[in-house]
């Protein structure tokens, strides 16, 4: 087929070439190797001529050739322009000019323009006009403006871009130090402060917490570029479906704007210009538009300056994870006890739920709801690969617990009242990472917090208000415990323990007998119990009485103690003064404004529950004041330096050691014997006083053994009166519950007490006349103390 159509070209070539034209078309023919068959009338041509101007090429090549020229070459008659030949144009004759009157090639037929569409008329064809014109006015303007913000946001990221430090600059950004301290064994109980557990990369952490951070927070974060256009949109979605503002509630926020609002984007912390770190964080996490827009620049810049591995570690260091932990390291320690080395799947899913809402998921606060949590995000993780179904039923099966210490969560209100000793520099305000050795016995503070439970569980009506507070010390002032509510896990909660001041009652007793004894005077003194009245001045006439309403005539000081009488109390603080009885209880440790009138034998006086504990322990360590403390010694993180140290709480004597003996004695037949019966031990002696104030508005009971002081105070926070409440109720059964749990499986020890010598005899003295003015007062004030 293809030689069938070169010789019909060939032959269409023949018969267009003119007879008078011969020898020019042959020379072309020859040039362009075309067989040429010259026409019959070709008379000039004869013979070998004809032969030697005739040659022949392939069909193939000449359909090359003929492709590779522009135009089909050919002759035309007298009447049309002659076509240049590819010979002429490659060898032109020179200095021959231009034939006379040739026509000038003609320019190339353009293609004809497609025919324009009829344009529609009608309103129809205007309306259609209209839009495509606003269109295309929208369209320019829309372009031109997107170059603009284009160049704009490319110069604000270079710009924040200049100003990003060195990624390891960013890793731990509290501008607090943390503060842990260390049970008297040396285990962790408490932190404070912002903890950061070290600085962790994604090549040290668990490979689990790192995919749980990606599937929780953001899928897509390998594949951005900081920021997830489809991630806003559907967050807008969900809040626009829930009800609130496009910008409230879900954010969209890729890991990298999560990063960058970490980073408050670049601005630190100043204390000069926010009042708290608390209020520089809610500035930080504002939503409103311009500050997503900054966010965004940011999030870009970080993009463009550190690697996406460099930006998850900053995530993984910075963020908060509740109870004070910043960093997943941090917040492992905290949970879980280990490194964030070491978590398995239930625990990275656990840790990683905890970014959407740290405090509300916190396992600290509700464990069965941070395991669901967790649940969901073990799902995710196995949705997105990182998890085979195996691994996802086993992180079911076996959800991440806590530890033993942080399931415990004792010495909240222990760990809140050596925070408060601490100078600022160490404490609340410290910039370093403080570690605090403390006193705390958590096994002494779990019986505290146990018998608390148990007798609000057992004891005490459904629904009632009523607060109460557990002291427990050493005889040197080492609290081994301490608890200042019914809720026995908090942190930072109102400690009645040290911060509420309540009238003491008959718990200040003591240290009017302590006077009397120190004095000279025996337990086996007596002293009249009668109707009893004193002239207060500015105050009129003051007369008390005792609880039960009725006076028992001749006593001893032991036994006005032992029954808690107040009519002999009184006169004993007003024979003994009441300014000594002043001095000696401000020795004992019991700091608070002492009421100046008789009413302070009585306990009118406000002080403390650790106050009235600590002065008890002056009593059982025979007679010398002790101070409260926590602290045994504080040193920074990674330095063995000890800056603070506490050896021991023990100041100067108050009374001498065989008042305090004859003291414990006295107190000792109180729990025997009298209104303390319901917190005997069995088989341990033990000493104690209680205490009811006004109204029954506060009910204490503290004592001892010969290894611990242990005080309890009942009552509500408004004041409101308890119903049915004495000290020797259900105080005592809470220091009984407490005392019991705290000495289990230790051995019993004597109480370092003495009974009195019994009195010897006194002469009766000699009728005297009566006296007038003041001796006579005098005499008569003695006969009505200690009979006649």
């Amino acid at each position: 087929m293809f030689a069938l159509a070169e010789r019909q070209r060939q032959r269409r070539f023949r018969n267009e070439i003119p007879a008078n034209s011969a020898p020019e078309s042959r020379k072309v023919a020859h040039f362009l190797h075309i067989d040429v068959r010259l026409p019959k009338n070709a008379s000039a041509i004869k013979g070998k001529d004809r032969e030697k101007h005739t040659s022949t090429v392939s069909p193939a090549r000449a359909m090359v050739r003929q492709r590779q020229r522009p135009g089909r070459v050919g002759m035309t008659d007298s009447k049309r322009r002659k076509s240049q030949l590819v010979a002429d144009k490659r060898y032109p004759t020179k200095g021959k000019p231009a034939a006379a009157g040739a026509k000038r090639k003609p320019a190339p037929k353009r293609k004809a323009p497609a025919p324009k569409r009829p344009r529609r008329g009608g309103p129809l064809g205007w309306l259609s006009r209209f839009f495509g014109w606003i269109f295309g006015l929208i369209w320019g303007f829309a372009w031109r403006i997107g170059m603009i913000v284009a160049l704009l946001v490319g110069l604000a990221v270079a710009l924040v871009y200049s100003t990003l430090p060195d990624v390891t600059a960013l890793l731990d950004g509290r501008a607090r130090g943390s503060v842990t301290l260390l049970d008297r064994e040396g285990d962790v109980f408490a932190w404070r402060g912002d903890q950061f557990g070290g600085v962790i990369t994604t090549d040290t952490v668990s490979p689990h917490l790192k995919n749980a951070v990606v599937a929780t927070e953001d899928k897509r974060f390998y594949y951005h570029v900081g920021l997830s256009p489809r991630g806003i949109a559907s967050a807008v979605r969900i809040n626009l479906r829930e009800g609130r503002g496009p910008l409230s509630g879900h954010g969209g926020s890729t890991i990298t704007q999560q990063t960058a609002k970490l980073l408050c984007l670049g601005v630190p912390f100043d204390p000069e210009e926010w009042k708290s770190e608390a209020a520089y964080e809610a500035d930080c996490r504002r939503g409103s538009l311009w500050r997503k827009v900054k966010e965004a620049v940011y999030s870009l810049a970080m993009e463009a300056k550190y690697s996406k591995d460099e930006i998850l570690n900053i995530y993984l260091n910075r963020a908060f994870l509740g109870a004070g932990a910043r960093g997943f390291e941090a917040a492992s320690q905290r949970y879980f006890g280990k490194s964030s080395a070491q978590v398995d799947p239930a625990e990275a899913a656990m840790l990683a739920g905890l970014l959407v809402a740290p405090t509300r998921y916190a396992p600290t606060n509700s464990l069965k709801r941070s395991q669901e949590r967790a649940r969901v995000v073990v799902a995710l993780m196995e949705e997105q690969g990182y998890l085979t179904a195996a691994q996802a039923d086993g992180a079911r099966a076996n959800p991440a617990r806590l530890s033993e210490a942080a399931a415990a969560q004792a010495g909240g209100y222990f760990a809140d009242w050596v925070m408060s000793e601490l100078p600022d520099y160490f404490g609340g305000n410290t910039t370093e990472d403080v570690i605090i050795r403390t006193t705390l016995d958590q096994r002494i503070q779990t019986s505290a917090e146990e018998a608390m439970r148990f007798v609000f569980q057992e004891k005490v009506r459904d629904g009632s208000k009523a607060q109460a507070a557990i002291v427990v010390m050493s005889a040197d002032g080492a609290v081994r415990a301490m608890v200042g509510g019914r809720d026995t896990k908090v942190t930072g909660a109102f400690n009645r323990a040290t911060q509420a001041a309540r009238q003491t009652g008959s718990s200040f007793k003591p240290f009017v007998y302590a006077t009397a004894l120190e004095l000279g005077h025996s337990p086996l003194d007596t002293v009249v119990d009668e109707p009893y009245c004193i002239n207060i001045a500015g105050s009129g006439q003051w007369c008390p009485k005792n609880y039960t309403n009725k006076h028992y005539g001749r006593v001893t000081l032991a036994q006005a103690l032992k029954d808690s009488l107040n009519v002999p109390a009184v006169k004993v603080a007003e024979a003994m003064g009441l300014d000594n009885v002043r001095r000696v209880a401000s020795d004992f440790g019991i700091d608070s404004d002492l009421a100046a009138g008789p009413a302070l034998a009585l306990g009118a006086s406000e002080s403390s529950l650790i106050e009235m504990t600590g002065a008890y322990a002056g009593i059982l360590n025979g007679g010398s004041s002790v101070e409260p403390y926590g602290l045994t010694e504080l040193h920074l993180q990674g330095e063995n330096e000890v800056l603070m140290a506490t050896g021991t709480g023990i100041g100067e004597r108050v009374i001498n050691k065989d008042a305090a003996a004859q003291l414990i004695w006295m107190m000792e037949k109180v729990i025997s014997e009298g209104s303390g019966r319901r917190a005997a031990l069995p088989g341990r002696p033990a000493a104690g006083k209680t205490g009811t104030t006004q109204a029954a508005r506060d009910a204490w009971f503290i004592g001892f053994t010969a290894d611990y002081v242990t005080g309890v105070w009942m009552g509500y926070d408004d004041n409101t009166p308890l119903k049915g409440v004495t000290g020797g109720g259900l105080p005592a059964e809470i220091w009984h519950e407490t005392m019991i749990r705290v000495h289990e499986g230790t051995p019993v020890n004597p109480l370092p007490m003495q009974a009195p010598r019994q009195p010897k005899p006194i002469a009766q003295p000699k009728p005297q006349q009566p006296k007038g003015g003041l001796g006579q007062a005098v005499d008569q004030l003695l006969r009505d103390l200690f009979g006649n």
